[in-house]
């Protein structure tokens, strides 16, 4: 299985689109159109899989760089996930370098001054 990178997409391509043009080259496993989650559009790429390796490399071939609703099309391999980065802030608890309130419960008190 063969999954490949489609870029360079116009807004309003729809998934049987993509499989319709995928179609001449070979079987299609799979299309996947990314969307916005707040908005529910399209984000302009897709990721089409193909069972076959050699009919994956024929549709690279065939479709890259292929003008398709006023766009040249990207057609690649996908490249695997990078992992991503750790958070660069703790989550809401914090960190005890920076802030603790232990550190105050454990000090003598000054006494306040009354306000009025």
């Amino acid at each position: 299985m063969k999954s490949l990178f489609v870029g360079n997409l116009s807004f309003q391509t729809t998934e049987s689109e993509l499989n319709d043009l995928f179609k001449p080259f070979g079987q299609v496993g799979r299309v996947n159109l990314v969307k916005d989650r707040e908005t529910g559009r399209a984000r302009g790429f897709a990721f089409v899989e193909m069972p076959n390796d050699e009919e994956a490399a024929k549709a690279v071939a065939g479709l890259d760089g292929k003008q398709v609703g006023g766009r040249n099309l990207k057609v690649n391999e996908a490249r695997p996930k990078e992992a991503t980065r750790p958070p660069r802030f703790e989550s809401r608890g914090g960190s005890k370098e920076r802030f603790s309130n232990e550190d105050y419960r454990e000090a003598a008190r000054q006494p306040r001054e009354p306000r009025w």
